[in-house]
């Protein structure tokens, strides 16, 4: 979350971005899901309070911002910017 957050803040104007993610987490979150916690004062079929609830709303935010098309890849199979970006997030822990 926090990597889609900051690439799209990278960005202070509107745009076109494809963004590629490996979390179906965050794909249908912010794709989904999030129309329904922000309609239910940010509490989850579940009825529980959604976890990461800033993050979702920072994301919302810039989602509404850009036009963006959110693609998921499969983590591990071999796409050469999804094992880039494992490489870097794993060097930076």
């Amino acid at each position: 979350m926090t990597a889609a957050i900051k690439a799209l803040e990278y960005f202070n104007i509107k745009k076109d971005i494809i963004l590629y993610t490996d979390s179906n987490y965050l794909k249908l979150g912010i794709t989904s899901w999030v129309y329904g916690w922000k309609k239910n004062n940010w509490i989850n079929s579940k009825k529980e309070k959604v976890k990461n609830k800033s993050y979702w709303i920072t994301l919302d935010k810039l989602n509404n911002l850009h036009n963006i098309e959110w693609k998921w890849v499969k983590a591990h199979s071999g796409d050469k910017y999804n094992e880039r970006a494992d490489k870097l997030a794993t060097a930076a822990i």
